[in-house]
């Protein structure tokens, strides 16, 4: 059983985010980059599958200053790294270079993060199941693998769903989909191993992109607190009312 991880790598919550000085790119100057929460999750769970005798790969698109995500996915337990010398400009051009990878190797279940947290899209592994003609499931919480045939527990509205798909199949996962504290974090053993695997970095096949980013701007500024008595209902209901126009 062939597994394929897609990443992403996406700024750390605390850095501060900029934009270039026409607004029109993200400054990366000073950004700590980290694996795409959803995507450690369903690394993770991959990763629990190689006791079954899965081998986990995983892929990134990405420059150079994603290797050491890279890195770290090595060391939580993947088998090899790939990453596509590109910077994403869109859900289409990513999902159509992790389409090549896909086609190019002999991967059962290609397993991606629901949505980055970064730009919040959850379009890319959508698109990848419908350029290789491949089963899609969505919000997985639960995934049981077969020969031939993933059992995948999903959330729905009001409730749960689980379905049988035909491999190969491709997989988006969220959280829940293994446990918090089943969440790996790499000891020293995996970092030094992760030195000794193989990274390969591939030129990329196609650049056609289907959306333009136009430009970014800051969200406002927020607006100063007032402090009110405890006891000063009247001004709350008014401040509420005629200020903050929520009642």
């Amino acid at each position: 059983m062939n597994i394929l991880v897609c990443i992403s790598s996406v700024p750390d919550t605390t850095s501060k985010i900029n934009f270039t000085a026409d607004s029109s790119a993200l400054d990366k100057s000073g950004i700590q980059w980290i694996i795409n929460p959803v995507d450690e999750v369903c690394l993770s769970k991959a990763v629990k599958l190689q006791s079954s005798g899965a081998k986990v790969s995983v892929l990134c698109i990405g420059e150079g200053e994603t290797e050491a995500v890279l890195r770290k996915c090595l060391a939580i337990g993947a088998d090899e790294a790939i990453r596509v010398n590109l910077s994403p400009k869109d859900s289409y051009s990513t999902a159509k270079e992790i389409e090549q990878v896909v086609k190019s190797g002999n991967y059962d279940v290609i397993l991606c993060g629901k949505e980055s947290m970064d730009y919040n899209n959850g379009a890319v592994a959508g698109i990848l199941a419908a350029l290789l003609g491949y089963p899609f499931v969505n919000s997985a919480i639960e995934i049981e693998l077969q020969a031939n045939e993933a059992k995948i527990t999903r959330e729905i509205d009001g409730g749960t769903e689980t379905v049988a798909v035909q491999l190969p199949a491709v997989i988006g996962g969220q959280k829940g989909l293994v446990s918090e504290k089943d969440i790996i974090i790499p000891n020293m053993r995996g970092i030094m191993s992760a030195r000794t695997k193989p990274l390969q970095v591939l030129e990329p096949t196609s650049n056609e992109v289907k959306a333009n980013t136009l430009s970014f701007e800051n969200t406002p500024a927020r607006a100063n607190v007032k402090l009110i008595e405890a006891n000063n209902l009247d001004e709350l209901v008014r401040l509420l009312k005629e200020e903050a126009k929520v009642i």
